[in-house]
């Protein structure tokens, strides 16, 4: 059974940082391209990043380009998204999520998902 669990969202202020994790189990992490996708209140899930199985092929989205890094530890099947200079539009529920090998920015080619973790940004 695949399971990905995120941590390590919370309330920080706009400029502030926070790092997220996303725990996975189930599968050979090795093989899987992981992405991290976010939902605020009333909105469509969007696309935040994404990386390769072996780190390479790495994609983000224009709101965070610059602000946020997506990387991976396989031996420890983890994938981090680092947040910087956080703002009140980055909140949000985030959700990792992971396919077979190729890297891909839409939701709906994802097959796992996390429960997701809250991410809110105070002005």
């Amino acid at each position: 059974q695949v399971q990905l669990v995120e941590s390590g969202g919370g309330l920080v202020q706009a400029g502030g940082s926070l790092r997220l994790s996303c725990a996975a189990s189930g599968l050979t992490f090795s093989m899987y391209a992981t992405g991290w996708f976010r939902q605020a209140p009333g909105k469509e899930r969007e696309f935040v990043a994404t990386l390769g199985p072996s780190g390479g092929s790495t994609f983000y989205a224009d709101s965070v380009k610059g602000r946020f890094t997506i990387s991976r530890d396989n031996a420890k099947n983890t994938v981090y998204l680092q947040m910087n200079s956080l703002k009140p539009e980055d909140t949000a529920v985030y959700y990792c999520a992971a396919r077979r090998l190729v890297a891909r920015v839409s939701a709906r080619d994802y097959n796992y998902w996390g429960q997701g973790t809250q991410v809110t940004v105070s002005s």
